[in-house]
């Protein structure tokens, strides 16, 4: 599949800025299942590149921006070529043991309900306990369009009827690890999600390792495991270390920030 992408990414502010340093993690890159045709990150001011990678092995961009800055955008676009893996990942950078992602963080603790869910739901071998627990997490919730509440953990998510894409991957994370199985975030592009009233963003979901087999990526928001409409871009312990865009700015002010995405399958 021949999947396109385009996605801008603004900033406005009340008050010039004086720099603006960002942290982008938007760069796929090749593995045995998506093969990354062009890619290019534009950004409509004068900037300073360095790229590098973080300590998941994700492809990084350091951007500096010296001011007075008033806004900024920053413009990614390009096309990914993916293949039927059945949600299998193949050839992707490795630099860490699964164990790992065993590892909680706060917005991945499990609470006793998210527990007792997990166990009742994923039984049998991790395969089949993944599955499951997939499926009972898609039919939980509500799936919510809107902009995810910035900050909110697993367990705070897992009380309301309905959540957005990324709660749902690190609710499915919480569950995998509470079950002893090596769980981690996804960001990426995809347009598995997208509706009439969904929010333009990054889509989110989760990978979980078995024995055997390597790491396995699940969509919570379909209850499938992700398959080659999906560009795989970063990964780490929760949403935050996966993030697309982050970063600082030396000003005062306030900021809004405006995001606009197209993911197109090429053909349709």
């Amino acid at each position: 599949m021949r999947l396109i992408v385009d996605h801008r990414t603004t900033y406005r502010f009340t008050a010039p800025q004086a720099r603006l340093i960002q942290l982008l993690r938007v760069n796929p890159e090749d593995t045995h299942d998506q093969s990354v045709a062009s890619w290019n990150v534009h950004v409509d001011c004068d900037a300073r590149f360095r790229r590098g990678r973080d300590g998941f092995g994700n492809s990084t961009t350091m951007l500096y921006v010296d001011g007075p800055v008033d806004s900024i955008e920053i413009t990614v676009s390009g096309e990914v070529l993916t293949n039927p893996s059945n949600g299998i990942v193949h050839g992707a950078h490795e630099p860490l043991p699964p164990a790992l992602f065993l590892r909680e963080t706060v917005l991945t603790m499990a609470d006793l309900d998210m527990r007792d869910f997990a166990r009742d739901v994923g039984l049998g071998e991790p395969l089949a306990a993944l599955h499951a627990l997939n499926g009972a997490v898609h039919r939980r919730f509500a799936l919510d369009h809107g902009r995810p509440a910035a900050g909110q953990s697993a367990a705070t998510a897992f009380q309301h009827p309905t959540a957005t894409p990324r709660d749902l991957a690190q609710m499915f994370i919480a569950a995998a690890r509470s079950l002893g199985i090596p769980a981690r975030y996804v960001s990426g592009y995809s347009p598995a999600c997208f509706g009439d009233d969904a929010s333009p963003a990054p889509h989110g979901w989760a990978e979980a390792h078995v024995i055997g087999l390597g790491w396995v990526a699940f969509d919570s928001c379909t209850g499938l495991c992700a398959d080659e409409a999906y560009v795989r871009v970063a990964v780490a312990l929760d949403s935050a270390g996966a993030a697309p865009v982050a970063g600082s700015r030396l000003g005062e002010g306030e900021e809004a920030l405006d995001v606009d995405l197209h993911v197109d399958r090429a053909g349709q």
